[in-house]
């Protein structure tokens, strides 16, 4: 869902991330990778071989990366998905750029959304925090810097209910609503950031590799799972399904690269 990405090395102009992808895939197809495109039903990774039930059939393999990344929550507005990379993101590091001197708002009410917010202030002429309870869930130091920073206003008990700009292509302002009052108002912003929090989509692998409270994949000797402490063999996991902190496609990129390093010496150490 990526558009333009500005901050991976070797692209001074950007490029899109549909565009960014391919190359890579181009790039793994001119040295032997091949490709299968399917749905993953089930995972037995305790097996020997692994044994991967998708919808395209059975695999069986010697290793396995896992790589499934993370999905940013959403408000699940419609207006919302439709300006998704229009001037709605959920990652202030990729897009705060795009907005600088302009007003823009950020959702969610925990240190993700104080973070996001206090970032932005770096380019945004005004960032406006909302929240749907009255009590925010950030430390005290999160939000004490946030209150403290001229740029941002705090609007508790607020949630969104449209985005505006869907047919211009761009956002326009929010509809908000004070959930105490009812009263509906609108916000003139250019951009809405979601701060609500990631979810890692490790869930098919549950039970059989170690995950962590906020079910991101646990890993020793930065991509090596375990299940109770122990290194599952042959099964790696890199990217943000186990990367809970820096969240962006090089360090996801550098990560992939241990994994692949780590199974080739696996298949090596087992006599293949």
């Amino acid at each position: 869902m990526t558009t333009l990405v500005e901050n991976f090395p070797g692209w001074p102009e950007g490029i899109q991330g549909p565009e960014l992808i391919d190359n890579m895939k181009k790039q793994a197809a001119r040295f032997g990778a091949s490709f299968q495109t399917a749905h993953l039903n089930a995972a037995e990774l305790g097996a020997r071989p692994i044994r991967l039930t998708t919808s395209a059939g059975e695999i069986l393999t010697r290793t396995l990366i896992v790589a499934s990344g993370a999905s940013a929550r959403w408000l699940g507005l419609p207006s919302e998905h439709a300006l998704i990379g229009h001037g709605v993101s959920s990652c202030a590091t990729c897009d705060g750029f795009f907005f600088r001197g302009r007003e823009i708002a950020v959702v969610g009410g925990g240190d993700s959304a104080m973070e996001e917010a206090l970032f932005l202030t770096r380019f945004a002429s005004k960032v406006t925090l909302l929240h749907r309870r009255e009590g925010f869930r950030a430390s005290k130091i999160m939000l004490e810097r946030a209150i403290a920073n001229p740029k941002i206003a705090l609007r508790p008990n607020t949630i969104v209910e449209e985005v505006l700009g869907v047919e211009d292509h761009e956002v326009k302002g929010l509809r908000l609503k004070d959930v105490k009052t009812g009263e509906l108002c609108e916000l003139a912003v250019s951009g809405l950031f979601l701060g609500i929090g990631h979810e890692p989509n490790a869930k098919m692998f549950a039970g059989q590799v170690d995950l962590d409270a906020e079910g991101y994949i646990k890993t020793t000797g930065n991509v090596l799972t375990t299940l109770n402490g122990v290194v599952v063999p042959g099964v790696f996991a890199c990217g943000d399904v186990q990367d809970r902190r820096y969240r962006q496609a090089i360090t996801a990129a550098g990560s992939g690269c241990m994994a692949a390093l780590e199974a080739e010496k696996f298949v090596e150490a087992e006599g293949h």
